[in-house]
């Protein structure tokens, strides 16, 4: 599968500039692509569960095939390497490594991450493993998910478990991405597994993923782990007007989306304004799903933070609707993915908004001293693609949409922040979550029906920045 006769863009020589050492990336996750959903003794996860429920995903789809990468790996890390990405961001299903979440490894589990890793090794891909992209144990979840404090001590004996058998050959490790998505749209929204609706749930939800990180930061760091590190996806966030109910509006859902993580994190406290955002659904003082010495546990010092970034958006007051918790804990505001009308839109319905990446990484630089150098393990958009007769797929917008966020990443850099590294969000088009196969994301189709991979222009357009600046910023020399 060849790209050298493919198209040229004559936009190239306006590649933007990253200094030397920065590397390329692409990143995918595992209930999204691997398929195999009941081999080799893997157990179900509540992804497996939630698919099954009616009405829950896009037309029932479920990820029991998806990309079917659990038998054609090779295929597609053979696409990685012709890309020519210094590395490769994937995520471990744990119900694969132990089918009900705990307990003794199973070895056929591992051994596909072996395999896998070994093969990105030697085509000089950096491997970066995500321990947690959403996929929790059924089993796990039937004791109380992530609002018990059990699971967050399981998903530690976990990562010891894979970074034992891994630790030797994996370059980085993220435990936990989005937990705002696990936590808040998962146990609070219901759009998520386990599609649950509750307040003071998707609270202890969210704190115990942050438990859970902080055990398993020194378990993996044991194990000989290089780098650890945990991926956020904090929102750049703007008021609808000038309004005071919209600026409340604002701090409350900066304390939902950002501050949560941030916060306990980077700073060593609890959100600010966490009392007036939740109320009566915070822990009472007996401490309940808080423990003293949480803090320093879930702050340890960190080698990376990964940044996943899409889309600003506009928040406006909107009336309390009691009683119902889940609303609450959503902070009774209106969050709305719009812009305005001169501004395009990607099929999810996000605005395309450059300059709004760049203030983010900013802004959080600023706020947070203490903050790790930065990579950005997400970044992309989902569009409209089609099989044009000649078999090629011209998705301009998406080149556009990566060129102009490239170019915004690059300017946070000229303005000091600390960014080492980008993985563009998605090599594969895939399973996206309860959107179904209706959103394409990656700069490689893939035909469902028959698994057929097809590069798209997106990924001719990375293959020759990725070349430009390797030629730029190491001339006669591979730096991988």
């Amino acid at each position: 599968m060849s790209f050298s006769e493919s198209t040229e863009f004559p936009e190239s020589p306006d590649f933007p500039d990253f200094p030397a050492g920065f590397f390329f990336g692409a990143a995918t996750a595992a209930y999204q692509i691997e398929g195999a959903y009941d081999e080799d003794g893997r157990g179900p996860s509540i992804w497996d569960t939630f698919c099954r429920e009616p009405g829950r995903v896009a037309d029932g789809a479920t990820g029991d095939v998806a990309c079917d990468h659990y038998h054609r790996y090779r295929e597609d890390i053979a696409l990685l390497r012709e890309l020519g990405v210094d590395g490769y961001r994937f995520s471990i299903a744990w119900p694969r490594i132990q089918p009900t979440g705990s307990g003794r490894a199973n070895a056929a589990g591992l051994d596909f991450y072996d395999r896998l890793v070994d093969e990105l090794l030697a085509s000089g891909i950096s491997p970066a493993a995500t321990l947690y992209h959403w996929d929790l144990p059924q089993a796990l979840e039937d004791r109380g998910g992530w609002r018990v404090r059990e699971t967050a001590e399981r998903f530690a004996e976990y990562a010891e478990v894979v970074a034992a058998r891994l630790g030797d050959r994996v370059d980085r490790w993220i435990t936990l991405n989005e937990p705002f998505c696990s936590a808040f749209v998962g146990y609070a929204a219901g759009a998520h597994a386990p599609g649950a609706r509750e307040g003071r749930g998707a609270l202890a939800a969210a704190h115990h993923l942050l438990v859970g990180h902080g055990l398993a930061v020194p378990a993996l760091r044991a194990a000989g782990a290089r780098a650890v590190g945990i991926t956020l996806n904090p929102d750049r966030l703007l008021p609808a007007t000038d309004s005071p109910a919209d600026l409340a509006a604002v701090r409350r859902v900066e304390t939902l989306h950002n501050d949560v993580w941030f916060e306990p994190l980077f700073a060593g406290r609890y959100p600010e304004h966490e009392a007036e955002t939740w109320g009566e659904l915070l822990p009472p003082g007996d401490g309940s799903f808080r423990i003293d010495g949480d803090l320093g546990l879930i702050g340890a010092p960190l080698d990376f933070v990964g940044i996943n970034y899409y889309r600003p958006i506009t928040v406006a007051d909107a009336p309390y609707r009691a009683p119902d918790p889940a609303t609450r804990t959503a902070v009774d505001v209106r969050a709305e993915e719009t812009w305005r009308d001169d501004v395009r839109h990607t099929t999810m319905g996000w605005p395309v908004v450059p300059h709004t990446f760049a203030d983010l990484l900013v802004g959080l630089t600023e706020r947070y001293p203490a903050l790790p150098p930065l990579l950005i393990t997400e970044n992309g958009s989902a569009e409209a693609d089609t099989v044009d007769a000649d078999g090629r797929v011209r998705d301009v917008e998406r080149v556009d949409y990566l060129r102009s966020h490239l170019d915004a990443l690059a300017a946070a850099l000229r303005a000091g922040v600390d960014v080492r590294g980008y993985y563009v969000w998605s090599l594969l088009d895939n399973f996206e979550w309860a959107r179904g196969y209706g959103q394409r994301f990656g700069i490689v189709r893939v035909d469902y029906d028959t698994q057929t991979r097809t590069p798209k222009d997106s990924y001719r357009w990375y293959q020759q920045l990725i070349a430009a600046h390797r030629a730029r910023t190491t001339p006669g020399e591979d730096p991988r």
